[in-house]
């Protein structure tokens, strides 16, 4: 099943960079997609495009309604027509892991882990932190799929960075996402730790059945981890298929610089 199509997607920053020009893609329910390319590629401003982070100039981007907005009419949603409170409903869905954890640092870990779910909850409760016991009992067990139920009580500034970034996913998973979009998660992290990253993120996005699209700076990560893996070269799809067809001829092209 199709859970995300963009069609000729644009988007530019001001009246000359042009950083995405017309990127067409289809992504199946389940699939680990990788996504690859220089620096100034598209990677990251097509990943925030996808749930409006960033704005797109122009295009498509469909999803299933009885994926995501139950509540909404019709078979499929276009995000790009989406008002704010129909986006927030959206955002419930799409999980966003980034580069930098994007963890409140002087909070306890669970505190961080049930942030994650605030979208679910009254917004004067949130204000006061006031979390149900459901909640908490949902984040420790988030915690534990992670490995960091040892931690929860902890400061989150007290934990390594690679124990941040399991935070980042702990607190994702409390959004129950549908799609899980990773932008650069594990380019700050020695390569053991980055290992330990995408197998417990693969681990989960198999298990809970989650899409993900990842943007990866280490080819032979994304070559081991990704089912599927799409190359971006100056803004254009340059190459999409399994990842067992991108042979080192197609790599040199990706990467290769502009002009």
């Amino acid at each position: 099943m199709t859970i995300l199509e963009v069609k000729e997607l644009h988007k530019s920053f001001g009246d000359s960079t042009h950083v995405l020009r017309g990127i067409n893609l289809k992504v199946e329910r389940g699939e680990f997609l990788g996504v690859i390319g220089l620096s100034g590629a598209g990677k990251s401003t097509l990943l925030r495009c996808i749930n409006r982070l960033v704005e797109p100039s122009s295009g498509r981007i469909l999803i299933p309604r009885s994926a995501f907005m139950p509540g909404v009419n019709g078979s499929w949603i276009d995000v790009l027509e989406l008002n704010r409170r129909e986006l927030r409903l959206l955002r419930r869905k799409v999980g966003m892991i980034f580069q930098q954890f994007n963890i409140v640092k002087r909070l306890s870990v669970i505190e961080n882990v049930i942030s994650g779910g605030l979208a679910y909850q009254p917004s004067l409760k949130s204000c006061l932190r006031l979390y149900p016991q459901g909640e908490k009992r949902r984040a420790l067990m988030n915690l534990k799929r992670v490995g960091l139920l040892d931690h929860a009580y902890k400061r989150a500034d007290e934990l390594s960075g690679g124990e941040q970034q399991r935070v980042a996913i702990a607190r994702t998973l409390m959004q129950n996402p549908a799609i899980i979009l990773a932008d650069e998660p594990v380019s700050n992290l020695d390569p053991k730790l980055s290992r330990l990253i995408l197998d417990i993120l693969k681990r989960i996005c198999l298990e809970d059945g989650i899409t993900a699209l990842v943007s990866l700076h280490t080819l032979d990560l994304t070559r081991e981890y990704a089912d599927r893996i799409v190359g971006l070269r100056e803004g254009r799809i340059f190459f999409d298929g399994p990842t067992k067809d991108l042979t080192e001829a197609l790599v040199e092209k990706v990467y290769q610089n502009p002009g």
